[in-house]
């Protein structure tokens, strides 16, 4: 590129452009800090960095159509922290479906007595059990079968004709949309794990029936390894059915999260 069509092509350039690009990526940046997939600790932050910005380059143009960017520093700041707080309603929502997940592996871990090995969570950097790593991998793996991803990123466009880039929100129904997705977030981890929460119930029963009928068994002896061979198997049954709940599930948290930013 010459001299010239730089010179050109930074004339092109207005006040209004540059304000609409940091207003895009102020809602655009929640995703990569929260939402799963985006905000994942195998992706450097760097690499998150550079997406973020080509992704608020590339929907700019469509997001600054037609508006009207005030110019004062105060209503700029303003803007920013509403269209942050815009992206973060949203990806707030999708997290709490992959919070539901992990929550699951962690009821797994607990009821199936493998809460005792710890290791770190390769996808968020926390520590946690054998089965919460597993649920959290499997987790990560259909959000992006069942085009998970796609749907972040469709709600994600939606959210600029709901909410343009200019324009305020209301706090209340946005809090309300937030408060709905976290009351999910523990009614799908009981959804995802009640098939093992009712085995190890079972167990339990069964065990305490041998251990009165057969006082010489020790029954913590046997119940341990009994429990965990349980809860691989039941988990190794429920596992493929998580892709269905989890379409279902980012379908109806977008369309809550939706509804909470429409005026």
């Amino acid at each position: 590129m010459t001299q010239l069509q730089l010179n050109q092509a930074l004339a092109g350039i207005s006040t209004q452009n540059v304000f609409g690009f940091f207003l895009v990526l102020a809602r655009v940046s929640p995703l990569f800090l929260v939402a799963p997939g985006f905000s994942s600790q195998m992706l450097i932050p760097r690499v998150r960095s550079v997406l973020a910005v080509a992704l608020a380059l590339g929907v700019t143009p469509l997001a600054a159509h037609g508006q009207t960017i005030p110019q004062g520093a105060l209503a700029v700041v303003g803007l920013l922290i509403v269209n942050f707080l815009v992206g973060l309603a949203l990806a707030y929502a999708i997290a709490c479906v992959f919070g539901a997940v992990q929550a699951a592996g962690v009821l797994a871990d607990s009821f199936g007595g493998l809460s005792f090995g710890s290791m770190v969570d390769p996808i968020n950097g926390n520590p946690g059990g054998t089965m919460t790593n597993l649920y959290s991998i499997v987790g990560l793996a259909m959000f992006l079968v069942v085009g998970g991803d796609a749907w972040t990123l469709r709600g994600l466009t939606t959210t600029f004709t709901a909410v343009p880039i200019a324009d305020p929100v209301q706090v209340g129904p946005m809090v309300a949309a937030a408060e709905s997705a976290c009351a999910s977030l523990l009614v799908g981890a009981v959804e995802i794990a009640a098939p093992l929460m009712l085995a190890m119930i079972i167990t339990d029963i069964s065990l305490g029936m041998i251990s009165k009928v057969v006082p010489q068994v020790n029954v913590f002896a046997v119940g341990f390894t009994v429990k965990i061979g349980v809860t691989l198997l039941i988990v190794a049954v429920s596992l493929p059915f998580i892709g269905n709940w989890m379409t279902n599930q980012f379908q109806g948290s977008l369309v809550t999260a939706l509804h909470g930013l429409v005026p």
